[in-house]
């Protein structure tokens, strides 16, 4: 892990031409009901066998609810080989600290499912 990122660097960096990679270790449930915009979804009893996925990236950023154990995921992921030359980070403070837009699958869906009927 090469250290911890502020919720704003963040926001910054996603608004970049090279954004971070945004991994969120929370479970499939809570990261339905909100996420930052664009993270993916890798719960942290899954990391180990899902961090080839993360091979070639540069900047990998790691989220959770209170930013502890995102800590450990970011070690975790920065001891791959494959994601040994990343800059790996836990964003501090986790979503609880987030200011940005969550991004949410329940409303996704409800938006998906077209326009309220006019009768």
């Amino acid at each position: 892990m090469d250290g911890e990122i502020s919720p704003a660097e963040v926001e910054e960096l996603l608004h970049s031409d090279d954004p971070p990679r945004i991994v969120d270790i929370r479970q499939p449930a809570s990261f339905s009901r909100g996420h930052i915009p664009g993270s993916e979804n890798i719960p942290f009893n899954q990391l180990a066998s899902k961090v080839a996925s993360l091979e070639g990236a540069a900047h990998i950023v790691t989220v959770c609810p209170h930013g502890q154990a995102s800590v450990q995921a970011a070690r975790l992921i920065k001891s791959y080989e494959g994601t040994g030359d990343a800059r790996v980070d836990s964003m501090e403070g986790g979503l609880t600290a987030w200011d940005g837009d969550l991004e949410s699958e329940v409303e996704q869906a409800a938006a998906d499912e077209g326009p309220d009927a006019p009768f």
